[in-house]
């Protein structure tokens, strides 16, 4: 992923207002983030632990969302499966809730999806980033890194209000 300003980032929100992407806490050191390992940044906000964001380059155009997380615990005791990198975590996944864009969004539509609670998928997939465990996969690194970004596509779309395969 080629490296984004933060002018570009907040520009980039598909599911909240301009003064909303205008206020929200952005990663301190934009400049020091691994952007050639990256596939999307994603991160937690830490002045409000229950919000997170996630910005990425599809078709040469930056998209970013903004994600919520249950308030309840999200310590899990059994084995979970993040669905954008598919890396298993023991208590390392988080239901992440998106608003829609547009109106639908307005009137308290969302989509949903388990992810890594820590938004590190593209370090996992590159073995980056252990969690402990590693269930063997036939896949090679490409082809993982390939299925993530095709599943990143899918979450953002879905948040657009778009269809999916």
């Amino acid at each position: 992923m080629r490296e984004l300003t933060e002018s570009e980032i907040r520009a980039a929100f598909l599911n909240c207002s301009k003064g909303e992407a205008k206020r929200l806490n952005l990663p301190r050191e934009l400049a020091d983030q691994p952007w050639a390992e990256l596939d999307f940044l994603g991160w937690r906000d830490p002045q409000a632990p229950d919000r997170a964001y996630l910005v990425t380059v599809l078709d040469d155009r930056p998209q970013a969302v903004v994600l919520r997380s249950s308030s309840a615990a999200t310590w899990q005791p059994r084995r979970s499966i993040c669905s954008l990198c598919v890396t298993t975590h023991t208590g390392g996944v988080s239901l992440l809730v998106a608003p829609l864009a547009g109106p639908a969004g307005r009137q308290g539509n969302s989509v949903g999806a388990y992810m890594c609670s820590d938004l590190a998928c593209p370090l996992y997939v590159r073995g980056l980033r252990e969690t402990g465990t590693r269930i063997h996969e036939s896949l090679t690194r490409e082809q993982r890194i390939e299925r993530l970004r095709e599943n990143l596509a899918g979450f953002l779309a879905k948040v657009q209000g778009g269809e999916t395969s």
